[in-house]
C-alpha cells in the first residue's frame, strides 16, 4: 500500500450530475449521436456559459481555465433510442443535404440513432489551482449563476433536465469534498474490507488527488499517465465555427469504503444534505 500525498488544497465547485438521462456528445456526425460515458468538458463548460448568460459566439476562456475532476457515483446504462427527423414537412422545409439542397417530400424522412446514459450519476469538481482573488470571483459567479441560471440547465442535450440539486457548494478544497462526499449508488453487496473501486477521471495527472492512504491501492490505476486523449477541450461554441482541441485523459481508482455509498433517491439525499451542513456548509464559513 503507497502513502497518501496531500497537495496543496484547490479552491473549487461541486457538482451533482445525476437524471434519467444524460449525453455528452463526443463523436456524433450526421445521424449517428453518441454518447461519451462520462461528462465531458465541452458539456459541462458550456453548462456554464449558459448559466452565466453567454451566447455561442462570447469568450469562453477563463471557464476554459478551470480543471474538471469526475467521479463515477454509477455509470448508468448506454441506452439507444430511434427518432425520425423531417417527416411530414414541404420540401422546402426538410432536411438539408450535403450539397445544400433540400431533400424532396417523399424521401424527407431520415432515421436518427442518438444514445444516452440512462441512470447514471457523476460528482464533479471544478477547481483552480491558482487561488488568486481574480479566480475567486469566477468561482463566485459560476456558482451564482447556476443556482440562478440565465438559460435552463441540461446534462448534454436539452432533453436531459437534472434531477435534484446540481451545485452543491463552494469549497476551499473541493477535490477532499469529491471523495468524501456521499456515493449516489446501492451500498455493495460484498462489502470488502478495503473498500469498494470508484473510478476518478481527469483533465490532468491524478496523483495530487487528496486520497486517504486507505483508499489507495497499487493494484489499480494511479493516474499519473494519460490514458487516451478526448477532442472536447472547446475553443469557441460560434454556430457554424465551432472548435475544439485534444485534451489527455487521466485515470484513477479509489477504494471507497462501502458506508459511503448512500444509496439511491430521497436516502442519498438525506445524507448528502447531512454532509453538507455538517462538513462543508459549517467547516468553510461563508462560500456555500
Amino acid at each position: 500500500m503507497t502513502s497518501a500525498h496531500h497537495p496543496a488544497p484547490e479552491p473549487g465547485l461541486l457538482l451533482r450530475l445525476a437524471g434519467p438521462l444524460q449525453s455528452w456528445g463526443l463523436h456524433s456526425h450526421f445521424n449517428e449521436r453518441d454518447t461519451a460515458p462520462f461528462p465531458t468538458r465541452s458539456g459541462i463548460i458550456g453548462m456554464l456559459a449558459s448559466a452565466l448568460g453567454r451566447r455561442r459566439g462570447q469568450p469562453i476562456d477563463d471557464l476554459t481555465a478551470l480543471h474538471m475532476t469526475v467521479r463515477t457515483d454509477r455509470p448508468g446504462i448506454r441506452l439507444r433510442d430511434l427518432h425520425t427527423v423531417g417527416g411530414g414537412l414541404p420540401g422546402k422545409s426538410t432536411v438539408t443535404t450535403a450539397e445544400g439542397k433540400k431533400r424532396p417530400g417523399d424521401t424527407g424522412t431520415l432515421l436518427t440513432h442518438r444514445y444516452y446514459l440512462a441512470d447514471a450519476a457523476f460528482t464533479i469538481a471544478l477547481t483552480t489551482p491558482q487561488p488568486t482573488t481574480e479566480h475567486h470571483a469566477l468561482l463566485d459567479r459560476c456558482a451564482n449563476a447556476l443556482r440562478n441560471p440565465q438559460w435552463p440547465l441540461h446534462l448534454g442535450r436539452r432533453s436531459c433536465p437534472p434531477e435534484g440539486p446540481l451545485l452543491l457548494g463552494q469549497s476551499d478544497d473541493a477535490l477532499h469534498h469529491l471523495i468524501h462526499l456521499p456515493l449516489a449508488a446501492r451500498p455493495p453487496r460484498a462489502q470488502a474490507v478495503a473498500g469498494t473501486p470508484v473510478e476518478f477521471l481527469a483533465d490532468r495527472p491524478l496523483t495530487d488527488l487528496p486520497a486517504p492512504a486507505h483508499t489507495v491501492s497499487e493494484t489499480h490505476e494511479d493516474g499519473t499517465h494519460p490514458s487516451g486523449e478526448l477532442n472536447d477541450q472547446p475553443i469557441t461554441y460560434h454556430p457554424g465555427q465551432r472548435a475544439y482541441r485534444a485534451r489527455p485523459l487521466y485515470r484513477r481508482t479509489l477504494l471507497l469504503p462501502h458506508t459511503q455509498f448512500a444509496g439511491l433517491g430521497a436516502q442519498q439525499l438525506t445524507a448528502l444534505g447531512r454532509y453538507l451542513d455538517t462538513r462543508l456548509h459549517t467547516s468553510e464559513g461563508s462560500r456555500r
